[in-house]
């Protein structure tokens, strides 16, 4: 018996229902950016409202605490794009997705480079930042002190790419401003990166996205290649098709409301 069909209607409510936009959520920010595997942040404030939208009760100074106290962070993760995630989602998801920064350097900067030494150029960099926070423009330039004639913005970028970097507060923070300043991840939060293994993510990803095919998995994560992850997963997961009969996998318990909640 093929898979049951789920309508566009049906999976517009099962992911309002995980990303708690159905109803708001009495539930600590922290536990509220855990089960969402993070939430954008690409600009300094604007996901703010997306706290606001999930919870009962939003303080926006308690939130920005958080950042602080350095038990939520803004680092470049998935799609290689800035997230507001945990202290420790931050650790153990940074090395899963290593590879999804790489390739986006690889495809621009990286050709500026491709004579340099990686370790060197990773340590000075590395050493730079622990020093004191930098913006990539502070730090290229920095860098090209010790490779004169490199290209600053070339340098600045391999950092980013090969370091997990965080934006350091004040940016981020709300009722406050800052330059964007980045400082290593494990320097910063006082842990070292963590072994992760990919089918946790993909299934915290069902947990906080679902139901959902590969493809999503791969176009929210930047990553590629997941069809096995999901194979290997699929004796503990349920399978449904959409409306066009791609095949779509969630985790059996989770919430698919009916599909004419409001």
């Amino acid at each position: 018996m093929p898979p049951a069909v789920l309508s566009r209607r049906a999976l517009n409510r099962a992911t309002l229902d995980r990303q708690l936009l159905l109803r708001r959520q009495s539930m600590p920010p922290l536990d509220l950016v855990d089960h969402l595997v993070g939430l954008q942040a690409q600009t300094p404030h604007t996901w703010y409202v997306g706290f606001w939208t999930r919870l009962t009760e939003c303080d926006p100074d308690a939130i920005g605490a958080l950042l602080t106290s350095r038990q939520l962070v803004r680092i470049a993760l998935m799609r290689s794009t800035i997230h507001l995630v945990t202290a420790a989602d931050a650790l153990a998801l940074r090395p899963l997705l290593q590879v999804v920064g790489e390739r986006s350097f690889g495809g621009n900067f990286g050709k500026n480079l491709l004579d340099l030494d990686r370790d060197s150029l990773t340590e000075a960099g590395r050493a730079v930042l622990d020093a004191k926070p930098m913006t990539f423009s502070q730090l290229g330039h920095t860098l090209a002190r010790q490779w004169p004639g490199r290209d600053e913005a070339s340098l600045a970028q391999a950092i980013r790419a090969w370091v997990p970097l965080v934006q350091v507060p004040p940016r981020g923070v709300w009722g406050a401003s800052g330059m964007a300043l980045h400082a290593p991840l494990e320097s910063w939060v006082g842990e070292p990166l963590r072994d992760y293994p990919v089918d946790e993510m993909v299934l915290r990803y069902l947990a906080a996205f679902g139901p959902a095919s590969v493809r999503d998995v791969q176009v929210w994560s930047g990553l590629t290649k997941l069809r096995e992850v999901v194979d290997r997963l699929r004796d503990r997961l349920v399978v449904f098709q959409d409306e066009a009969r791609v095949e779509l996998f969630d985790l059996p318990d989770a919430p698919r409301p009916d599909p004419d909640t409001p």
